[in-house]
């Protein structure tokens, strides 16, 4: 039988905090806890928000209006005054336009019309006779300021040596570092386990990173009169994401990579876990992203696109009630009456495994992720508008839910997480595949979430928000609400679907649905089992006594992942960096005709590969 995917850890952190232990979920349905689960959560936030002391009524608003979507904090610059060249074309007057100008700050290409006079060794004096152009600093006020921001106080870069990285690398390497503490199991322990060549990562983000220290500042440095440095290109890759959680996290020498779908990217490589899990070429396969896209160039280019909701717009949709400033709290309002998508930054991580080997080594089990499907949209009158490969994976992500689960569980326990970005054009598209998806298989009143209300659209991370959130609600069996709506916009399709701002409560749920809509025709969908699902599935393959044998060995890692939640929650959190550490070279490799060995790795790896033609000479 094929091997299953097993999701054995999750982590990683967003605009609602720490996604281990299920805090960030969490944060999302905060109001529908018990007041302990919910004032463990508010202590995790308070943690990572270096906030000290006891959580108060006035700490706990504090941190209720510091995390989730938000107006952007000046933290990341100012977007009242976002900083920008404005080009002037300059006539000389009567007289020559002149300024004294150090002799240093001469350009090697003297523009037309520059005259220059010494005034000594070290100044220069600049006649200007002719009409030219010049750049000065201005500020710039951007039409959105919504954004889905990591909650205040966390900064990624304090918890280890970085240096000058880029900040979605810095939040990789938390997350990654997160879903590890969340495992329960020493990664050493797994490594020894099973051959490095059995490990695989796949990693990214969809827009590369586009801060000053990685491609952003690499484009910009020659306009700012600065030098464009040696890390600033390599760093700004997009797979960065998995070579810096290869490299210095897990010393991983197995296959690493990155498939890039604009917004479906975190399924895109979600699917190739799977595969390499279900084909056996990986035992361990561990999937992420990171997006840090909260610098001014890509929100002034989103909202020049229309894409972005402007905050004009946004007060417009409450003037009906009074409102005299934009709700940004409110910004992105899935299938309602709405404006444009709300950016955020966030990071994920999730830690698959075989099911042979979660077993065997006692790993805790989530989830199993059955399968992901994958669409493009063929013709497109516009790249950037939807089309029909949608249809296509959310109807076999359904139709394989129903053969596992059965047609009852399905139209009785499942939910839907939806890509759900807060467009008009999403919410009528995307309402018009789920309502006609849930027609045809008899689905009445589908639960639909739609978490990007809560946290934005992460991009190439917004999957795994889904996955993460989806854990939860299996946990917790709290379905959150879309709490940003009043209701459903007159063209959305919600015949057979259940789009509402209220939480909803169900005893058991059996499979969920996540979907992801991609710019330029990136279509996927995933079908996602929760653990009492994926142990009687696992009891038929493998036997009650072996399931027992497993349900006696996971409470061990259920306790030591609760330890580091208990660890993290006391403020005691740390990012694994291991730099310049057991760096492998030619003298640690042993090779000989049937395997390869490398120092410091317990397994060898096989060298007697299968002939994948079927075919010799």
């Amino acid at each position: 039988m094929a091997r299953i995917p097993v999701v054995t850890s999750f982590g990683g952190i967003n605009a609602a905090g720490r996604s281990s232990g299920h805090h960030g979920y969490r944060r999302v349905v905060i109001d529908a806890l018990d007041e302990a689960t919910a004032q463990e959560t508010w202590r995790s936030l308070a943690a990572i928000m270096n906030i000290q002391g006891d959580i108060t009524a006035e700490m706990q608003r504090y941190i209720e209006a510091h995390t989730l979507v938000r107006k952007l904090e000046t933290q990341y610059f100012d977007a009242s005054n976002a900083i920008w060249n404005r080009k002037l074309a300059l006539r000389p007057g009567d007289r020559a336009i002149c300024f004294d100008l150090p002799r240093r700050d001469l350009p090697d290409l003297l523009p037309e019309g520059w005259g220059i006079d010494p005034l000594d060794d070290k100044t220069v004096r600049v006649s200007i006779e002719k009409p030219c152009e010049m750049y000065v600093q201005d500020g710039r006020d951007l039409a959105a300021k919504a954004a889905g921001q990591l909650p205040t106080g966390f900064e990624p870069q304090a918890l280890y040596a970085a240096r000058n990285h880029p900040r979605g690398l810095q939040m990789a390497l938390y997350a990654a570092s997160d879903a590890l503490g969340n495992l329960g199991l020493d990664w050493q322990m797994i490594a020894d386990r099973v051959p490095a060549d059995a490990i695989s990562l796949y990693a990214g983000s969809a827009m590369t990173q586009l801060d000053t220290h990685g491609n952003g500042g690499a484009l910009a440095s020659r306009y700012q009169g600065k030098r464009i440095t040696s890390k600033q290109v390599t760093l700004g890759l997009a797979e960065m994401p998995a070579d810096f959680v290869n490299a210095y996290v897990l010393g991983n020498l197995g296959t690493s990579g990155h498939n890039m779908g604009a917004c479906a990217t975190a399924l895109y490589n979600l699917r190739l876990g799977v595969q390499d899990i279900r084909s056996g070429r990986a035992r361990v396969a561990i999937v992420g992203g990171s997006e840090a896209p909260l610098v001014p160039d890509v929100m002034d280019g989103l909202i020049t696109m229309g894409a972005l909701g402007s905050d004009q717009a946004l007060l417009a949709l409450d003037q009906d009630k009074g409102a005299t400033e934009p709700d940004y709290r409110r910004a992105c309002r899935p299938f309602a009456e709405n404006i444009g998508f709300t950016i955020a930054e966030g990071a994920q991580y999730i830690v698959l495994m075989d099911d042979e080997l979660a077993l065997e080594l006692g790993a805790d089990i989530h989830a199993v992720v059955a399968d992901v499907y994958i669409n493009a949209d063929g013709h497109k009158k516009s790249i950037s508008s939807p089309g029909v490969g949608n249809y296509i994976t959310f109807a076999k992500a359904v139709s394989l839910g129903c053969q596992i689960v059965g047609e009852e569980a399905v139209r009785c326990r499942s939910f839907v997480q939806a890509h759900g970005t807060g467009t008009p054009q999403n919410r009528v598209t995307e309402s018009q595949i789920l309502n006609r998806t849930a027609a045809v298989f008899g689905i009445q009143d589908w639960p639909v979430v739609a978490i990007k209300c809560f946290l934005g659209h992460t991009m190439a991370v917004s999957g795994l928000d889904q996955l993460a959130n989806s854990l939860g609600i299996f946990r917790y069996g709290i379905i959150p609400g879309v709490t940003t709506i009043d209701g459903v916009a007159d063209d959305v399709y919600a015949s057979h679907l259940r789009i509402a701002p209220e939480h909803l409560e169900r005893d058991q749920l059996d499979v969920a649905f996540l979907n992801a809509k991609g710019f330029g025709g990136n279509n996927a969908t995933a079908t996602v089992l929760p653990a009492h699902v994926s142990e009687k599935l696992l009891e038929q393959k493998h036997g009650a006594q072996t399931m027992a044998t497993w349900r006696d060995k996971a409470e061990s890692a259920r306790a030591q992942a609760q330890a580091y939640d208990r660890d993290a929650t006391a403020g005691n959190i740390e990012t694994i960096y291991h730099f310049d550490h057991d760096v492998r070279a030619d003298e640690h490799i042993h090779i000989s005709r049937d395997e390869l060995r490398v120092d410091g790795y317990q397994q060898p790896i096989s060298l007697a590969t299968d002939n994948p033609l079927d075919l010799t000479l």
